[in-house]
């Protein structure tokens, strides 16, 4: 063999070298590592409570949510856009009590809140008693970055829609005669102002982005014949809603006193940061904690690591987890899968 040949031999197994390596690293841009998990409410949800034809509903529901985060995620999108596109999904939805299929309040009105936040920054934007925003999550994303408030509610967050040009729609297009059914019974009852289903269909996503950041949303249309206009947890950052990345992100779902008086949210995350406790351990102990004063309900969280679940002590609850490299996952019964403990893996 001649060095000449040697020298050319060598040369191409260099080549060759190096174009599998480009072949490599162009396969890994292509596939961003991301996280995304999404909740459609939880409560008394069990077999037998639930049509086939709802269960099939709810779960293409949440696998249409999953998608359009996924979409994002996927092509190195911001968390942010994937959790906000998320639950405009699910906002849509009339199966899911927040948006379109919003809960009515006692005197027959939807009343929508929601609220989002960014873990890279900490910047969050929240609203209450919105009735005129097709999407309230977008509001609450429109209050965060483009007013220099946190929290709006009310005629003034409605009119901040319509001056930042959002879809406004009828307030009659969120009702369903389904919603109407079950402000009905409830009267008819005479029972105090509580979800009389025992179903809380707050919406909410969590996600993880290829840069390594988290982020947060959750939106609701509240409880059934709510009165003197209550607000519960989900736009309250801090109790409905986290993220931060040197933690994680949560949305919950629930009894919404509760997880305010907990400050569910942030305290997960405090235990992560702080304790160094993983997400599944945090989310456990909360939520532990939560139904030793009689709350009621679950979390979604992701970890700037990767890692998401869930975590809830309710017979059920609607909730569904994508990651870059494995098969979607869109669970109900408390029996499914990882049951009522969060996946961290």
């Amino acid at each position: 063999m001649t060095e000449t040949y040697k020298a050319e031999t060598g040369m191409r197994l260099i080549l060759l070298a190096f174009g599998v390596l480009l072949m490599a690293t162009s396969a890994h841009a292509a596939s961003p590592k991301w996280t995304l998990v999404v909740h459609g409410g939880a409560g008394i949800i069990e077999r037998g409570r639930i049509t086939p034809a709802d269960e099939k509903a709810i779960r293409d529901g949440l696998g249409r949510a999953l998608d359009a985060g996924k979409a994002i995620l996927d092509k190195s999108g911001p968390a942010l856009d994937a959790v906000e596109a998320a639950v405009k999904i699910l906002e849509d939805d009339p199966h899911f009590n927040a948006g379109r299929g919003a809960v009515y309040s006692y005197d027959g009105r939807n009343e929508l809140d929601a609220s989002i936040m960014d873990g890279a920054t900490r910047r969050a934007g929240a609203v209450a008693g919105v009735t005129r925003t097709r999407n309230p999550v977008s509001l609450a994303r429109a209050v965060m970055e483009r007013s220099p408030h946190v929290f709006l509610s009310g005629d003034g967050a409605d009119q901040f829609s319509i001056e930042q040009g959002l879809e406004q729609v009828d307030p009659a297009w969120f009702g369903t005669p389904e919603r109407q059914r079950q402000l009905d019974k409830m009267k008819a009852r005479k029972v105090s102002a509580f979800d009389v289903d025992l179903k809380y269909g707050t919406v909410g996503a969590v996600a993880l982005d290829a840069a390594g950041h988290v982020a947060a949303a959750t939106s609701t249309g509240g409880l059934t014949g709510k009165r003197w206009g209550r607000i519960g947890d989900s736009p309250v950052i801090g109790a409905g809603t986290y993220a931060d990345d040197r933690a994680c992100a949560v949305s919950t779902t629930g009894a919404g006193e509760y997880f305010i008086r907990l400050g569910v949210a942030h305290e997960i995350c405090a235990r992560v940061r702080l304790k160094g406790e993983t997400i599944g351990v945090a989310a456990d102990k909360v939520i532990a904690e939560m139904g030793e004063i009689g709350g009621s309900g679950g979390v979604i969280v992701v970890s700037p690591g990767g890692f998401g679940g869930w975590s809830f002590n309710t017979p059920g609850m609607y909730r569904a987890m994508a990651k870059h490299d494995r098969e979607d996952r869109i669970e109900i019964y408390a029996d499914e899968g990882a049951a009522r403990t969060a996946v961290t893996r």
